[in-house]
């Protein structure tokens, strides 16, 4: 099934804070993150702050971004040392990062600093007992090696310059992995990711997947890699629930050469070189299908047989006066307009 975020709520640059309301908010299954663009915005709150991140679980987080044409001083963590999840992204720059070594109660820690310093930033030893990671630099070769020490890692979002990024498969707990920016490495330590269920590759550049054997894999995005043209191998992702393909130009042929029983939703998106799509009804459960701006051709798509489960279709070309047509169509064949649950 597909992964659920939870809702976020954002506090900028506050000047008070209201806890019943931010404890309401978390009671109603909502992460809640406090977060300060400049220095001068963080006056004496941040041990309100963290005051609440003593008390609060790791729904409720801290958040320091922007800081244009400064430096972040890490030190500043300092001030909130019961904080649980931690974003320091959308930064240019930081320093005195080790101070990350003095946080204890780290639940989720969240990295997107385009000049990061320390590029043996994860060999903090408090880091270890992470559940939820990102770490994203675009300037550093970052070392994920100790990664192998992670051993309760449950979500990884990694993506730009990265070395050893094999080490990812010794994270026997994985349940979401997403690679992003993270062109032609091999992809053969996914195989021992037993319990991972949601598999996001985004940008970067890569021909195919092949690397990836008969998994459990329930959840699976590929978006905008430079370069994809094979998706033959879909079907070894025997669980897959929801597909989601968008953004390949080179794309230009999927089949499903084999029954895949879980698959519910599929998703086409962008994919301008795909003439075909082939084999439909080996897609037994499948109830949601939406096509756009590719190059399938309707009235031959709309001929073969399709799955029986089949009640939301969406199918459009960018062009108005044919898509009206198209879904006027589908509607007189009995399927309904895809809805957003």
């Amino acid at each position: 099934m597909r992964k659920q975020w939870k809702r976020r709520i954002l506090i900028d640059n506050p000047v008070a804070l209201d806890p019943v309301q931010i404890k309401q908010d978390l009671h109603d299954d909502n992460q809640v993150i406090v977060q300060f663009s400049h220095p001068d915005f963080y006056g004496s709150i941040l041990e309100e702050v963290d005051e609440l991140c003593a008390t609060l679980d790791e729904n409720f987080g801290v958040r320091f971004y922007g800081h244009y044409s400064l430096s972040f001083d890490a030190d500043t963590l300092l001030r909130i040392p019961h904080v649980k999840m931690l974003h320091l992204n959308s930064l240019t720059q930081a320093h005195n990062t080790d101070t990350l070594a003095t946080l204890e109660h780290l639940y989720s820690l969240h990295v997107g600093i385009y000049e990061l310093e320390n590029s043996d930033i994860l060999g903090i030893d408090s880091l270890r007992s992470l559940r939820e990671l990102t770490i994203i630099s675009e300037k550093k070769n970052i070392n994920l090696l100790y990664l192998k020490e992670f051993s309760h890692l449950e979500q990884l979002h990694v993506g730009g310059k990265v070395k050893n990024l094999d080490a990812v498969g010794h994270l026997e707990h994985l349940n979401y992995l997403a690679l992003h920016s993270i062109s032609k490495s091999p992809l053969h330590f996914i195989n021992k990711l037993k319990k991972l269920k949601h598999l996001r590759i985004l940008l970067g550049g890569r021909e195919h997947i092949q690397e990836i054997e008969e998994n459990e894999i329930d959840d699976l995005e590929i978006v905008r890699v430079r370069g994809f043209h094979d998706l033959s191998n879909i079907t070894k992702f025997k669980d897959l629930t929801r597909l989601v393909i968008e953004d390949q130009i080179q794309l230009q042929e999927i089949g499903f050469d084999r029954e895949m029983k879980a698959l519910e939703e599929l998703s086409i998106l962008n994919c301008k070189g795909l003439t075909s799509l082939l084999e439909m009804k080996h897609l037994p459960t499948l109830r949601k299908l939406r096509i756009f701006k590719t190059a399938i051709d309707f009235d031959s798509f709309i001929h073969q047989e399709l799955p029986s489960a089949l009640t939301e279709f969406e199918f459009a070309t960018s062009k108005s006066k044919v898509d009206q047509e198209i879904q006027d169509s589908l509607l007189k064949l009995g399927f309904q307009k895809w809805s957003i649950t």
